[in-house]
């Protein structure tokens, strides 16, 4: 069995992370991007998003980063700050070996002990079939909604599909002070 280790992100790990969403951008359809972006511009948003408290964490097999996953706001919106979103990038070679469930637990244990209240995935390429849709509903996410035709990338038109995750009690309570802004 191989042996996942996950653990924050550092400033070294970025070369690694950009190779990763690279080949995404390119071969992928998970992501919209059509232009890869260089290493300049995964660092702003490493630092944007851990400067805000979010989680980022990589995925190593044997001290190799294979994987990296990361939580922002759904949106910035002050009602929805209760709410946040997943994504998740897992090297070709990895694919298929536990990472991404690995890298998505993660993810929702340290969510919930923020205090959010629902994660939301917003899945591109989304279908039944999709590697990203079986990874969140062996999770416990649930389909909230598809968008058909939102995206067009290697020459067809792609699906957006959303699944969402109650946390923390969800809707069943009034929700206390808004996670990361107290």
């Amino acid at each position: 069995m191989t042996s996942i280790h996950i653990r924050p992100a550092q400033p070294a790990d970025l070369p690694a992370i950009t190779a990763i969403y690279r080949d995404a951008v390119l071969h992928g359809t998970a992501t919209y991007e059509i232009e890869p972006p260089d290493l300049a511009e995964m660092t702003r948003r490493f630092h944007a998003i851990t400067s805000d408290g979010f989680p980022y964490t990589v995925a190593e097999i044997n001290g190799v980063v294979c994987g990296y996953a990361y939580a922002s706001y759904f949106r910035t919106r002050p009602a929805y700050w209760w709410s946040v979103e997943d994504s998740i990038y897992i090297s070709p070679e990895a694919k298929g070996k536990g990472v991404g469930k690995a890298l998505l637990r993660r993810l929702i244990t340290d969510c919930t002990a923020l205090g959010f209240r629902q994660f939301i995935a917003v899945i591109g390429d989304g279908h039944d079939g999709s590697a990203s849709v079986r990874l969140h509903t062996s999770c416990g996410f649930k389909p909230s909604g598809t968008i058909k035709g939102s995206g067009f990338k290697h020459g067809c038109w792609l699906d957006t599909v959303l699944m969402q995750l109650e946390m923390n009690g969800g809707t069943a309570t009034l929700p206390g002070p808004a996670p990361l802004r107290s």
